[in-house]
């Protein structure tokens, strides 16, 4: 029994070993054939607008709401230290180190991540990556490396959308509804937000890792998944709750790096 516990244990382990090296060799595959992109820009102009202005609905009203629970959150919060002054560099801050490329990230697995491994996962099922590469198109270059790094341009935008929208939210709920001081609100977060820690470090790096990780997890999915509706199904599942995973543990990793000082 016991054998047999620790055969299997070692067996998972070493499919897990298996697995991860292939995505890695695969995503420096992807990498080393985006070369030909420069000649043909128009290749991720179009993915931009499919997995960037596509999202860029649910990204603003989520940011919206976000902004307005967290200002209305933060205000009876800070309320209780006689500190209401401070809600706007309260919002900010949350917003750019954390909400802002978290929530965004999540929100573009859901949406534009599962679109692209299903339709990746189609294409492979329905013959077309191999009538490419029949005809000498290499499908890595011709399909999947226009879409990784449109991921990786439309997420820092996505982000910093969803950032700006949550501050105007708050403001909204703050200032307008509540009755926060404007001046105090704007001031204070002028003050205490730094241009490299919280919007370079914080919204943008963190956003363009999120990108790179979610959209090669996508891509990646659906490009291995089997060619039958059942597989293609559970592989846009797999890509949503491993991007989940891998965006809360990134974000763990470079808030210890970006933030520990």
């Amino acid at each position: 029994m016991i054998v047999r516990f620790l055969a299997a244990i070692g067996a998972w382990l070493r499919r897990s070993i298996e697995d991860l090296g292939f995505a890695v060799r695969s995503f420096f595959i992807i990498v080393a054939a985006s070369g030909g992109l420069f000649r043909r820009p128009r290749l991720v102009v179009e993915q931009l607008f499919f997995v960037g202005s596509r999202s860029l609905v649910i990204t603003t009203v989520s940011g919206l709401f976000v902004g307005m629970v967290l200002g209305l959150q933060g205000y009876y919060t800070l309320t209780t230290y006689g500190a209401t002054q401070s809600l706007g560099q309260l919002v900010a801050l949350s917003l750019m180190r954390e909400l802002g490329p978290v929530v965004t990230a999540l929100l573009f697995a859901g949406r534009a991540g599962t679109s692209l491994t299903a339709e990746i996962g189609l294409m492979k099922a329905g013959e077309q990556l191999s009538a490419m590469e029949m005809m000498a198109v290499n499908p890595i270059q011709r399909v999947l490396a226009p879409r990784l790094w449109a991921g990786v341009i439309a997420m820092p935008v996505l982000g910093g959308i969803f950032t700006a929208v949550g501050i105007i939210g708050s403001y909204l709920v703050g200032v307008v509804l509540i009755g926060v001081d404007e001046g105090s609100f704007w001031s204070q977060m002028q003050a205490g937000v730094d241009l490299w820690k919280d919007i370079v470090n914080g919204t943008y790096i963190k956003s363009m890792v999120f990108g790179i990780a979610v959209t090669f997890i996508a891509l990646f999915q659906g490009y291995q998944a089997q060619p039958t509706p059942e597989d293609v199904s559970g592989a846009t599942t797999r890509t949503v709750v491993i991007s989940s995973l891998m965006v809360w543990w990134l974000d763990f990793m470079m808030t210890a790096v970006m933030f520990s000082k």
